[in-house]
């Protein structure tokens, strides 16, 4: 009979103790019932806590509440499973689990590959590579799936989820509104005060789990000044949200301080006016004084580039001082209400270029978002990279071009930090638009590899991920290899290949792999990046020697439909699933590919109508794969290749 023991008294470490109980149970499911119990004085059994607790050491990290140790010594019969902090001690379960065979290969129950099998001795320690390790909420969301999403987090060795927004109806309503395919499926609208309350639920399901969670972001130069921004970027009547009495705090452009093209949450506000400024501190304040449970929130300025106010005294600087001035007036406000909230500000659109003449007052309060939004996802992060050889043009206001490579965003990020002496990680966005842009999985999950070594040796201490919680389509390997890569940075590619597509596929997995490679060779990922047109005057992917490539991509996908639905029920579930997700990834491929054709070789009209009759038709599988396929964000990826048809998209 097996036992376990919590050493520490934390209920994240109740958790982990009834996760371990769950997976112990499922993996031998003749073994009866395990004991558990609060037993600080155990010596047998499973022993579960605090590395502090146990007499460990864990003066290799730097700050315990933030870094993740995770320790493992545990023989046939029990041992001690630890970790620097309680979220650790739930990584370190995880761990423990993984080391055993168990694999989670995507969100939910039908993801779980658990081995029948007797537990081995484990003996394992490792402080995680990376200190920011998770993902932000993006694209369609639905809670059922939002809830599955904060509980895959730390079976993959992440610590951290970011909701986005002070209330993220903006991005319920892509999904409940069924944006993209309201065809097939009768909109379903909810409410604000709904989505608050999923918002809680989902902070509940974080703290059991004691994943840092970050808050925020863009609002708060809209709603400090009474302008809703709720619905997110769709467009208003000025006239209608805007209060008279803050008129002449919105950004002064062309002469008119009125919202950026309509739109609350793209507008910036005039933020050389102390009036102004002070009024998002106190906002800010406000908002940290009853969110306690926020461990990071972050505070960006308007969701646009090149619409900062051009009045005659914010002219005198460049909108970044302006931006670190707002920070320390935040910093003056929280510090004088006894707040420790840890703020994070952003490098991202305007303020990618680092502040000139303000520097932080209080740094220890600060961290460094890098938001590469405009980098080239063909060529990866340069581990090895001097950025003094970087030329960085100096910023004109409302004018500059944003960067077009992620090491030109590194070397605008090694400017913020001589400036600004803060810990830097970095807002990401591959499980956003990229993802769609790779029929062959592996050049993205390459990218992903490399990116996450190479900002490393360049000073950013992890990744959040701004991008669907339904990444999983054809398969979960993407998310893991970011997952894995961000707990060890050492770990190997090929074995990150192997390891998920023998559990995903089966002893047959090489030639699921085999196909992956031949698609991607086919349907070159370059391509979708617009870096294979023949001529861009035509068109970024305008192409008709690639048309005969993109052909190809059909006779690929039916040379290996018979092996997929030869292999459509396999011995276990989360392989079963697999299958299923592959099967229809097939006909998502074939459908595509075209439609590409058309696009390739010029049919611009044809193309785009051909895609929206592609987008209908597969849409009526949505229901069916929704838990790994965000169609709504499927669509979105497209629209620079289609153009905007309709209003589903509201950005």
């Amino acid at each position: 009979m097996y036992s376990i023991y919590k050493i520490t008294s934390d209920h994240v470490v109740d958790f982990a103790a009834e996760e371990l109980k769950k997976y112990l149970r499922m993996m031998m499911p003749r073994c009866g019932e395990i004991s558990m119990g609060y037993a600080p004085e155990a010596k047998e059994g499973f022993r579960l806590g605090l590395m502090q607790d146990f007499g460990l050491d864990v003066s290799d990290a730097a700050d315990v509440t933030l870094d993740d140790i995770v320790y493992i010594d545990c023989a046939e019969d029990g041992g001690v499973i630890a970790g620097s902090n309680p979220r650790s001690v739930l990584l370190a379960v995880y761990r423990y689990l993984r080391e055993n065979g168990c694999r989670w290969l995507f969100p939910g129950i039908d993801g779980e590959f658990i081995p029948v099998k007797d537990i081995a001795p484990v003996k394992y320690r490792k402080l995680a590579s990376c200190r920011y390790r998770g993902q932000c909420n993006e694209g369609a969301e639905y809670q059922p799936n939002m809830i599955e999403a904060i509980d895959f987090t730390p079976k993959i060795g992440m610590n951290i989820f970011m909701i986005e927004f002070d209330n993220p109806k903006a991005y319920y309503d892509s999904y409940y509104k069924h944006r993209g395919n309201d065809t097939n499926r009768e909109p379903e609208p909810v409410n604000p005060e709904t989505v608050l309350q999923w918002k809680r639920q989902c902070e509940a399901e974080m703290s059991k789990r004691g994943l840092q969670f970050h808050d925020m972001g863009h609002g708060w130069t809209a709603e400090s000044f009474g302008i809703d921004t709720t619905d997110g970027w769709v467009a208003k009547d000025d006239a209608e949200i805007v209060p008279p009495e803050s008129r002449k705090y919105i950004a002064m452009i062309n002469g008119e301080r009125k919202l950026w093209h309509g739109v609350a949450l793209n507008t910036n506000f005039c933020m050389s006016n102390p009036e102004a400024r002070r009024k998002v501190a106190l906002k800010v304040a406000d908002y940290s004084e009853q969110a306690t449970n926020v461990d990071y929130l972050h505070v960006w300025l308007a969701d646009s580039s090149k619409n900062h106010c051009e009045c005659d005294e914010c002219r005198k600087m460049i909108p970044t001082d302006w931006y670190i001035m707002l920070m320390n007036d935040i910093d003056e406000e929280l510090t004088a209400r006894g707040l420790p909230t840890r703020i994070v500000c952003i490098c991202y659109v305007d303020t990618t270029w680092a502040p000139e003449k303000i520097t932080l007052k209080n740094p220890d309060r600060f961290s460094l978002l890098v938001a590469a939004i405009s980098r080239d996802y063909t060529e990866p992060v340069d581990a090895d990279l001097d950025v003094s050889k970087i030329e960085i043009k100096p910023y004109e206001l409302n004018k500059s071009k944003l960067p077009g490579s992620v090491n030109e965003y590194l070397a605008h990020a090694k400017m913020w930090k001589d400036m600004c002496p803060i810990p830097a990680f970095v807002y990401e966005y591959h499980f956003w638009v990229p993802q769609y842009r790779d029929m062959g999985v592996f050049d993205s999950a390459k990218i992903i590899y490399d990116d996450i070594r190479g900002y490393k040796a360049n000073g950013c201490d992890g990744i959040v991920e701004d991008g669907s919680q339904r990444s999983f389509f054809p398969n979960g390997f993407c998310f893991y290899v970011y997952g894995q890569t961000l707990f060890d940075t050492e770990v190997d590619f090929e074995a990150l290949k192997e390891d998920y597509f023998s559990t995903a596929y089966g002893e047959d997995w090489r030639e699921v792999a085999a196909f992956f490679e031949r698609l991607g060779k086919a349907a070159d990922y370059r391509y979708l990046n617009a870096k294979l047109s023949s001529d861009y005057e035509k068109s970024p992917y305008y192409n008709p020697a690639f048309a005969q490539s993109l052909r190809e991509v059909a006779d690929i996908v039916d040379e290996f439909a018979p092996f997929v639905e030869a292999h459509k029920n396999m011995p276990k579930r989360a392989q079963t699933v697999a299958y299923r997700i592959l099967r229809r990834y097939l006909e998502y491929c074939k459908g595509l590919s075209k439609v590409l054709v058309l696009k390739a070789m010029g049919a611009g009209a044809e193309s785009q109508a051909a895609y929206y009759d592609f987008l209908e038709s597969f849409g009526k599988y949505e229901l069916e794969i929704e838990r790994w396929y965000d169609h709504y964000m499927a669509y979105a990826s497209m629209r620079s290749v289609f153009g905007k048809k309709d209003a589903y998209i509201p950005f």
